[in-house]
C-alpha cells in the first residue's frame, strides 16, 4: 500500500482568479483527501491539493473551523484529520501477535464508546537501530505509522521509534502532604516527585498509596499530576501487592471491550455435549477459592479383568467455549498468560464474570466441562483414557482441610453417603495412584511454603506453614495423570501443543551441589544421567536432621526451571517423557491452548485449535513462561514486603535463624519463626576479616579463624527493615566454628591471592569490632 502524497500548489497565471467561496472543495471530498492522508495534512495541504491559492485560502480556512466546530476534523498541531484517525506518531501497547508471530499493538490511549474497536497495528522493527531491546508483550512503544503492508490481521503498521517504561504515563507514589505543598513520592526512584493537584485527593490522606497521571510537564520544576485513585494505608496488604503490580508491569486492569465480553457470555448449551450431570463430580479446593476449574471422581474398576483397579475421572472448566482465538478475552487471556496470586486477593487471568462465574464448576448449578476418563490397574498403571466434553454438575464443594477430617474419622463434616460413595472411593483410588508414583520415582522435595495470615484491615497477623495433607497430594496426582493423558491424546493425533518441560540441571549447577553436599559428608554421583532417584536418596539421608530444609533448598536451586514450549524434552523433576497443562485453563492460557488442541483433534467444536498454529507456539510459549516467571516474583515481593512491614517495629529484637546463603558481601539468613530472610553484611561480622570460600559456601576469618558456613544455625539482631524495598538487615550475635590456625605462609598466599583479586570480604578497622553499622540493605 502506498500512501498519496499531497499535490504541489498550482501556481497561478497572471490575470487568472483565484477559486473563491463557491469554488471550494466540497466537505465530502475534504474527508476523502484525510482520509488517504492520515495524519500528514494541514490546511496548507488542503489548499495545495485542491489548488486553493490567494484570498481563496480565507474562504478554505472559515471551512474548515465550521467543520471542525461541527465534530468533523480535528486538529493536532497543525496536521487535520477526522475524529477516530491515528496521529503519524503515537504510543501503542503490545497486546498480541500475528499468525507469523510478529507483534501487534493497540493505541495506549482510545475511547471504545466514541471510536469503537480500537485499530490493530503491526508493530515493525527498526533496521537501523539492531541494538534495540526486542518488544514483548505487554510493553509500551513509540511507533511511527507507515505505509507498509499491515496483512490480514491488522489495519496499519508502524515502525518502533522507542521503547517506553511500561507504566510511562502512571506514576505510583505515596501522597506527601508538608509545609503547604502537596506532592507524590514515587515508589519507583527514577521517577520524579509531581506537585500534585488538589482539587480532587480521592479522598487520599497523607501517607496513602495513590495512583497518579501525569498532567503536564515543563521546562522548569517538578512535573504536575493529578491523583485517579486511592489504594489504600501503606500497611495494608492491598498496598503492597499493588507495588508488585506495578514494579513488574503486570496488568490488572481489563479493558472495557474485555469486560463487557465476558458479561454478555451466555451459558453454554447441550449441544455436542455429554450429560454427565448425574455423575457425582466433586471440587476440592482451599477453603478461602474464589474459582474452581478441577472436578474429581473415583470409582473401582468393575472389569473382573483389572481387579483392584480404578477409573478416575477429572472435569475440567470448558473455557474455551467462551474464550474464542483472536477475540478481546483471547488476546487480555494471552497477555497476562496467568492469574497472579497475592495473600488476600486475585488478579485473575479472566474476568470474574467468567474466572468466578460460568466458568467455575459451582456446586449444584450446570457447567461445560472438559473432562478425561482414566483406568488404573491395581499398581497405579494407567491402562487406557479418553476423553469427553460434557455437561456437569458438581455435587459438593469441599475444603482440603474438612476433606481430610472427613476421611480420618471426624464426625459431622459430610453426610455418611458422601463419605462413602464419593470421599472414600476417592482415598482408595489414590492409594492406587500413589503406588504409580512411587515406582515412578518423581523428585521430592519437601518444602514449606510461607503463607501470610491478614487481619480484617489487610494488615499482616502472622506468618504460618500449612500442613501438607493427603488431601492435598490426592487432586496433584489426578491432575498429574490428567495432563500426561492430554500429552498422550494430541501426540497421538499429531496436533500441535504446548508442553509443560523441565530440563535436567546443568553440568555447572550440578558440580556446585556436588560440592555442598561434600561439605554435610554427601556424594553425589559423578557424570551425566543423574535420575531423580539420585537427588531423594540424598533427600532420605537428611530427613529429620536439622540440614534437612537446607539440602532441599540447595537442590531446588540447582534444577531448571519448567517452561512452556512446543519442543518436548521431558519433565525431569516428574520423571515423565511427555506432560502438559490441561487441568486449570481459568487461570493459565497454556492450559487453553491444550484445551483446543483436544477440541480440535477429537472433533469436539468449532472453536478448537486454529490452523497454523504451528509457527505460533514457540512464541506463545515463551510468553507464557515470561508471564509465570513475572507472576511468581511479584507474588515473592509482596510476602517479603509484608513480613518486612510487620517486622518493622521489631528493630532491636533477636532471632533464631539458618544461613540460607553465602556471598562475598555477607551472609543471609532465614528465620525460623516466619521463614524471612535477611542479609548481614560482611562489614558488620567481626573485628577479623573475612574470607569468602566458594567451593565450601563458607566465609572465615583470617586471622582467628573463625568460619560461618551454609546451614549454620546463628543468633541474630534485627537492624534495620525496610518495607518498600522488602529487605532486613541483621546483626550477627552468635559465635562461628573454628579451625586450626593457618600457617604464616597460608595467611601469606591469601593475601596475594586477594592482590590478585581472589579475596573477597571487608574488615573492620583493628581494635574496632563493627557493631552493625549501617548498610544498604538487599532487596529479596
Amino acid at each position: 500500500m502506498t500512501t498519496k502524497v499531497p499535490k504541489r500548489p498550482r501556481t497561478a497565471k497572471k490575470g487568472e482568479k483565484t477559486k473563491g467561496a463557491a469554488e471550494l472543495p466540497g466537505r465530502d471530498e475534504i474527508m476523502a483527501f484525510l482520509a488517504d492522508n492520515p495524519g500528514m495534512a494541514g490546511k496548507r495541504e488542503i489548499a495545495r491539493h485542491f489548488g486553493i491559492t490567494g484570498g481563496a485560502r480565507i474562504y478554505l480556512k472559515r471551512l474548515l473551523r465550521e467543520m471542525a466546530d461541527d465534530g468533523l476534523l480535528e486538529k493536532r498541531q497543525k496536521r487535520l484529520s477526522r475524529p477516530g484517525d491515528l496521529p503519524p506518531v503515537l504510543v501503542v501497547l503490545v497486546t498480541g501477535r500475528d499468525s507469523d508471530g510478529e507483534l501487534l499493538a493497540e493505541p495506549a490511549s482510545w475511547d471504545d464508546e466514541e471510536h469503537g474497536t480500537p485499530p490493530r497495528i503491526l508493530v515493525l522493527p527498526d533496521p537501523r537501530k539492531s541494538d534495540m531491546r526486542a518488544p514483548g508483550l505487554g510493553d509500551r512503544l513509540l511507533v511511527r505509522l507507515t505505509g507498509d503492508p499491515a496483512g490480514d490481521e491488522a489495519t496499519r503498521a508502524g515502525r518502533m521509534i522507542k521503547l517506553l517504561d511500561r507504566q510511562a504515563s502512571g506514576v505510583l507514589g505515596i501522597l506527601r502532604q508538608a509545609r503547604g505543598r502537596t506532592f507524590l513520592e514515587p515508589i519507583d526512584r527514577k521517577q520524579k516527585e509531581l506537585e500534585i493537584d488538589t482539587s480532587d485527593l480521592k479522598g487520599a490522606e497523607d501517607g496513602d498509596l495513590v495512583g497518579a497521571q501525569v498532567t503536564k510537564v515543563g521546562r522548569y520544576g517538578l512535573p504536575r499530576g493529578r491523583i485517579v485513585r486511592r489504594i489504600g494505608a501503606m500497611h495494608s496488604e492491598m498496598a503492597v501487592s499493588e507495588i508488585a503490580l506495578h514494579t513488574h508491569g503486570i496488568p490488572h486492569d481489563f479493558p472495557d471491550r474485555v469486560i463487557e465480553a465476558a458479561e454478555n457470555a451466555k451459558p453454554a448449551t447441550m449441544s455436542g455435549r455429554e450429560d454427565w450431570r448425574k455423575l457425582p463430580l466433586i471440587t476440592i479446593d482451599p477453603a478461602d477459592a474464589k474459582d474452581h476449574d478441577d472436578a474429581v471422581h473415583a470409582v473401582a474398576d468393575e472389569d473382573p479383568a483389572n481387579a483392584g483397579g480404578y477409573v478416575a475421572t477429572v472435569a475440567i472448566a470448558d473455557v474455551a467455549y467462551y474464550v474464542r482465538p483472536g477475540e478481546p478475552l483471547d488476546r487480555e487471556a494471552h497477555l497476562r498468560g496467568n492469574s497472579v496470586y497475592f495473600p488476600d486477593r486475585v488478579i485473575p487471568m479472566l474476568p470474574e464474570a467468567l474466572s468466578n462465574g460460568l466458568c467455575s464448576l459451582k456446586e449444584g448449578e450446570d457447567r461445560p466441562a472438559m473432562a478425561v476418563r482414566m483406568v488404573f490397574d491395581k499398581d497405579g498403571r494407567k491402562l487406557g483414557h479418553s476423553f469427553h466434553r460434557v455437561m456437569m454438575r458438581s455435587a459438593l464443594k469441599i475444603s482440603y482441610d474438612k476433606a481430610q477430617a472427613a476421611i480420618d474419622g471426624e464426625p459431622g463434616i459430610v453426610a455418611d453417603a458422601v463419605l462413602e460413595e464419593i470421599l472414600k472411593p476417592l482415598w482408595a483410588a489414590y492409594a492406587c495412584l500413589k503406588r504409580g508414583r512411587e515406582a515412578r520415582e518423581p523428585l521430592d522435595l519437601d518444602l514449606p511454603e510461607r503463607k501470610i495470615r491478614l487481619k480484617p484491615d489487610g494488615t499482616v497477623d502472622g506468618v504460618y506453614v500449612p500442613n501438607r495433607l493427603d488431601a492435598h497430594k490426592l487432586i496433584e496426582e489426578f491432575m498429574i495423570q490428567a495432563n500426561v493423558a492430554a500429552a498422550e491424546t494430541l501426540e497421538k493425533h499429531g496436533v500441535p501443543l504446548l508442553y509443560r518441560v523441565h530440563d535436567a540441571s546443568s553440568p555447572e549447577k550440578l558440580e556446585a551441589l556436588k560440592e555442598f553436599l561434600g561439605t554435610l559428608g554427601i556424594r553425589l554421583a559423578s557424570g551425566g544421567g543423574i535420575r531423580p532417584a539420585a537427588f531423594n536418596g540424598i533427600l532420605k539421608k537428611v530427613e529429620g536432621t536439622p540440614e534437612a530444609e537446607l539440602v532441599n533448598q540447595v537442590i531446588l536451586r540447582s534444577q531448571a526451571q519448567a517452561e512452556y514450549s512446543p519442543q518436548n524434552i521431558g519433565h525431569f523433576g516428574l520423571n515423565l517423557r511427555r506432560y502438559a497443562h490441561f487441568t486449570s485453563p481459568i487461570r493459565r492460557y497454556a492450559d487453553l491452548i491444550v484445551h483446543r488442541g483436544l477440541i480440535r483433534a477429537l472433533k469436539l467444536g468449532d472453536d478448537g485449535l486454529p490452523d497454523g498454529m504451528e509457527g505460533k507456539l514457540e512464541m506463545i510459549g515463551a510468553d507464557v513462561s515470561a508471564a509465570e516467571r513475572r507472576a511468581m516474583l511479584a507474588e515473592r515481593d509482596t510476602i517479603d514486603r509484608l513480613i518486612a512491614l510487620w517486622l518493622a517495629d521489631q528493630v532491636g529484637t533477636r532471632f533464631a535463624g539458618r544461613i540460607s546463603g553465602v556471598v562475598k558481601s555477607g551472609l543471609f539468613i532465614r528465620l525460623d519463626d516466619t521463614g524471612a530472610d535477611g542479609f548481614v553484611p560482611a562489614s558488620t561480622i567481626g573485628d577479623d576479616y573475612y574470607h569468602y570460600d566458594e567451593s565450601s559456601h563458607s566465609m572465615s576469618g583470617r586471622t582467628t579463624g573463625e568460619t560461618f558456613s551454609l546451614g549454620d544455625r546463628v543468633e541474630v539482631r534485627l537492624v534495620e527493615a525496610a518495607p518498600y524495598a522488602g529487605a532486613l538487615r541483621f546483626e550477627l550475635l552468635s559465635e562461628g566454628h573454628y579451625h586450626k590456625r593457618r600457617s604464616a605462609r597460608e595467611r601469606t598466599l591469601e593475601r596475594n591471592r586477594k592482590h590478585k583479586g581472589g579475596g573477597a570480604g571487608r574488615s573492620a578497622k583493628p581494635g574496632h569490632p563493627s557493631k552493625g553499622r549501617p548498610s544498604k540493605g538487599r532487596r529479596k
